[in-house]
């Protein structure tokens, strides 16, 4: 029935509310219809489709988040910190320490979410249990990211991995902080549940550190400024997200995150930090404190790294008292260098394996030149991306020719093989360092 005040065709057909009573009006040939008249039309529909024994196929909002998202919807799978670390061990050579620690910050974090999501709320009644964040300290290629991603692979959690030399203070040419959670939506195609207990990787924490001799006479707006823009999303609060990434515009509409039960993991090389740690532990000392310096080990002083050496090197007090678990990262010797080409599911080794094998190629690599290999990696200082820097100078000739050659068009069923010895390797990183001094 039709109430007074609006004329028929500013109206609802079906229930009579005017134009200003709802929200959208659709209009046809000889009428109109409301949203509510809709829904209430969609749910008459569903139960005459089940009377008649056919279910209905309704694309709902978290239907239509897609596949990716309803498979991080599940829930969680936590497992115990032995299991946790057996399975970094199948993909990160070494870094005991460092496995243990996250192993254990991952399992408490987990397990309490895993507690809440279940409804079983008694357990925090008399105590509130508070997230642990991640602190990653050590060398570039050392494993910092390999293991953030090992994680979160095990897990089945929204994972991303994020740079902090792009942020800059708000009004800034630069991203801002709450681009962070941007990423981790889009990762879950826009799951807000699912993206409240992801884990996010904060790369390159170091280089926002305060600048204490900056002789710029402008603002560190992409060092101290940053820093104080993270504390709250870091400790856990409600954060206003824009879903597409960029600028918070007042006509774009934000997304509320709730950033509680969200696992913040940084690393970052610190690269100088060591002088820091030795002034601390007094290895210059003479005399009587001679005996126990003695005891320090020098070669690597990163494992008697605090937190009171990361607020020195720059990071505000605030920020270092979000991150309370503050894990090493050891130096990687030529032992662990050689294992990462053979022992891990990705190893090097394996790849390029897998590569050749696609051209029915079968590529073998001798111990000796595996040695080699390690040996060079170490001296080049540059972890785990050195190898495969050798790795791509010493089979680039190969990958180029061998795929197309002469015998693979007469015979393509006929299985061929490469055999890397230590005299290949040596012939070839000499050449190449011959070419670039020709180039230089």
């Amino acid at each position: 029935m039709l109430k007074k005040g609006n004329p028929p065709d500013h109206r609802c057909s079906f229930c009579g509310r005017g134009e200003e009573d709802v929200m959208i009006l659709v209009s046809g040939m000889d009428g109109q219809i409301c949203e509510v008249c809709t829904d209430k039309a969609q749910e008459i529909i569903d139960q005459e489709l089940r009377r008649a024994g056919v279910e209905p196929q309704r694309k709902d909002a978290q239907q239509a988040a897609g596949s990716k998202s309803s498979a991080y919807s599940g829930p969680l799978q936590v497992l115990p910190p032995r299991d946790i670390k057996k399975f970094l061990d199948q993909y990160v050579i070494g870094q005991e320490d460092a496995k243990k620690v996250l192993s254990v910050a991952v399992y408490n974090h987990y397990k309490r979410l895993q507690q809440l999501e279940s409804g079983n709320t008694k357990l925090f009644e008399d105590v509130d249990i508070e997230k642990s964040n991640v602190l990653f300290v050590g060398q570039t290629g050392t494993g910092k990211t390999l293991m953030a991603k090992t994680i979160a692979k095990l897990l089945n959690v929204p994972f991303t991995i994020v740079d902090a030399t792009v942020f800059t203070e708000a009004g800034y040419v630069g991203e801002d902080v709450e681009s962070i959670l941007s990423r981790l939506l889009q990762v879950c195609d826009y799951d807000e549940k699912a993206a409240e207990r992801g884990i996010v990787y904060i790369d390159e924490i170091d280089k926002i550190a305060r600048k204490q001799d900056n002789p710029s006479i402008t603002r560190d707006v992409s060092g101290e400024g940053v820093q104080q823009g993270m504390l709250k999303m870091l400790e856990g609060s409600e954060v206003l997200v824009p879903p597409q990434g960029g600028r918070k515009h007042p006509e774009q509409k934000l997304v509320k995150i709730n950033t509680h039960n969200i696992l913040f993991i940084c690393g970052g090389a610190f690269d100088g930090i060591e002088k820091i740690i030795a002034r601390r532990v007094n290895t210059q000392v003479i005399g009587y404190g001679k005996k126990e310096s003695d005891e320090i080990d020098k070669e690597n002083l990163l494992q008697y790294i605090s937190s009171q050496d990361i607020k020195t090197f720059g990071l505000i007090p605030e920020l270092v008292g979000r991150l309370p678990v503050v894990a090493h990262l050891d130096p990687l010797d030529r032992d662990s260098l050689r294992r990462i080409l053979t022992e891990p599911r990705n190893a090097l080794i394996r790849q390029y394996e897998k590569l050749f094998a696609m051209e029915n190629i079968e590529l073998v690599l001798q111990p000796e030149a595996v040695d080699m290999l390690a040996e060079k990696a170490f001296d080049f200082k540059l972890g785990a991306r050195g190898l495969r820097s050798l790795c791509e100078i010493l089979l680039t000739d190969a990958m180029f020719e061998m795929p197309g050659d002469e015998n693979s068009k007469v015979d393509k069923k006929e299985k061929r093989k490469l055999v890397i010895d230590a005299a290949y390797v040596q012939e070839k990183l000499e050449g190449a360092r011959k070419a670039k001094l020709r180039a230089a």
